[in-house]
């Protein structure tokens, strides 16, 4: 299974923020949306990525308080990325190795969208139980050789 699955199945849409934009911004935008990251865009390239982790971060150093900075001081300015044709079990190691739960889906400048651990997790899954079904029904179907009993 490839990334470019994960994104047909998951869908096109994608939530930015820019550099400047306010952290307090971002922040609401993260919560009204229910997203756990932001793609951060600047002149139509990938500059970083905003996830809770960052805002946590910024919390507890504020003593509780997002601030009045920016994203851009907050941003993690060099996320990790991946391409449609990245296998899945190579996302998974990356996730791991590195405790990334967002990475970009980039076909060379193009930003195509964000899978998160949930999404490659809920792949995983459905791809078991896929298989798993189709494992049963190939042993439900077992022809009985000649002369055995059931």
């Amino acid at each position: 299974m490839k990334v470019s699955e994960i994104l047909q199945v998951k869908g096109n849409i994608l939530y930015t923020a820019t550099p400047e934009m306010a952290l307090v911004d971002a922040v609401n935008t993260m919560a009204e949306k229910d997203i756990g990251s932001l793609v951060v865009m600047e002149f139509g390239d990938l500059v970083g990525m905003l996830t809770f982790r960052e805002v946590i971060k910024v919390v507890h150093k504020n003593g509780g308080s997002v601030g009045a900075g920016t994203v851009r001081k907050h941003m993690d300015d060099h996320p990790i990325t991946v391409t449609p044709d990245t296998e899945i079990n190579e996302v998974r190691r990356m996730m791991l190795e590195k405790h990334a739960r967002y990475l970009p889906v980039m076909d060379a400048k193009t930003l195509l969208g964000v899978i998160s651990f949930y999404d490659v997790a809920k792949a995983v899954l459905e791809a078991q139980s896929f298989e798993n079904r189709m494992l049963k029904a190939y042993i439900r179907d077992w022809p009985v050789e000649a002369g055995q009993d059931d």
